[in-house]
């Protein structure tokens, strides 16, 4: 069997797009390209009609209504427009938000502006294995508190949040729980209503659909939730978010939900079992070789490990037929470690000796395989003679 060149192992990072995917869009860029706003012709009707398709699709995913979701470009701009939204329509009850030290950069980033705007941020903390304490979370809560933020699902190391205990924890307060899903929707169960998850960000392109179009599930019912828009014109989605609908892009994100929801038990299945080959065969062939992240509770297709010794940058560079990633894409160009790694409590050393893998829809087990052999051989080649290793 002849492997293709290079071998994709970043799918935390992004999916290429299903051809099934694809195969609906495609007319939508051409015979049906109407605008889904335009409600006086067939063109805007059939536009419209692939917009709402796609709704139903993608709420079925997560567990939510259609009327519930709202489009946004992806994830990053669904959760400026929760967090955001929320701090601004809630400021007369409260100014006190509470979010993980190990969320993505979108979240922490958005976080720390609010700060400089004068809201109140705890930045809860983590274990070893990515988890946070509940415990922790119910001493922080106060009378302040508008909004709780936890990630479904870390994208460096894969530790999957206890969502329904952190939801039932909110609600039974009044305090809106918002959730960053993109990594976990279509990988693990996400239900909005059993969780009780107020607001959801997810994005298509981490589930097999195009760049460039996300959403944000907001719950309307008992009660409705609250949200300032942070782009005004039109009064598109519900006033929420405006701007012309990215039809092409909506079906493919529909298309691509639904494919999950049909697909997602026994993908997960093979996936792990694919991960725990990769794992298995990197610690049995190299000494001194660490995972990162929950080794139970954690993303199906996600391996975080440390390799002691060597740097990642260097092996990244030095397996240039596997592409693989020291951690968020969205902080690729950072020259600081992984603040992911650094919250477990991994020694600067050991952060930038660590590498992600991320397995998707076409990985097969013959890359895995030469993906393991690329990895123990150039390990061993980049440890020089001066390396001592931790047991001897």
């Amino acid at each position: 069997m002849t492997l293709g060149m290079p071998i994709y192992l970043d799918y935390h990072a992004t999916t290429p797009a299903d051809p099934r995917v694809v195969d609906a869009m495609l007319p939508y860029f051409k015979e049906k390209f109407g605008n889904a706003a335009s409600r006086h012709h067939r063109f805007g009707w059939t536009a419209e009609a692939a917009v709402e398709k796609g709704r139903k699709q993608i709420a079925a995913l997560v567990g939510a209504h259609a009327d519930e979701i709202v489009f946004t470009s992806g994830a990053t701009e669904s959760i400026n427009l929760a967090i955001k939204g929320v701090a601004e329509a809630y400021r007369s009850r409260g100014d006190h938000i509470i979010t993980v030290a190990t969320e993505h950069k979108a979240v922490l980033d958005t976080c720390a502006k609010l700060e400089r705007h004068g809201f109140n941020v705890t930045y809860l903390s983590v274990d070893r294995s990515g988890r946070l304490s509940l415990d922790e979370l119910l001493s922080t809560l106060s009378p302040s508190t508008i909004l709780v933020s936890v990630m479904a699902a870390n994208n460096e190391i894969g530790t999957i949040a206890p969502l329904e205990e952190i939801g039932k924890l909110c609600r039974s307060r009044g305090i809106l729980f918002h959730t960053d899903a993109a990594q976990a929707a279509g990988k693990v169960p996400v239900n909005m209503e059993s969780m009780e998850i107020d607001l959801l960000s997810i994005t298509a392109h981490k589930m097999y659909g195009p760049k460039g179009v996300g959403a944000l599930v907001v719950k309307k019912r008992n009660p409705a939730t609250l949200l300032v828009p942070q782009i005004d014109g039109g009064g598109h989605e519900r006033g929420l978010r405006s701007g012309t609908l990215n039809v092409p892009g909506i079906v493919g994100f529909g298309v691509a939900a639904d494919l999950c929801a049909k697909e997602m038990a026994d993908e997960s299945e093979r996936l792990a079992s694919l991960r725990d080959r990769l794992v298995k065969g990197i610690m049995s062939q190299l000494d001194d070789v660490s995972q990162n992240g929950n080794t139970g509770n954690r993303l199906p297709n996600n391996a975080n490990m440390t390799i002691a010794g060597v740097k990642a940058d260097r092996l990244i560079m030095d397996m240039k037929d596997i592409a693989i990633s020291t951690g968020s894409a969205c902080s690729s160009a950072s020259p600081e470690p992984s603040h992911v790694l650094k919250a477990i409590g991994l020694r600067r050393e050991d952060v930038l000796s660590s590498l992600r893998f991320g397995l998707g829809r076409f990985t097969t087990s013959a890359e895995i395989d030469v993906a393991i052999q690329k990895v123990v051989e150039t390990v061993r080649l980049a440890r020089t003679e001066t390396y001592q290793p931790a047991h001897a």
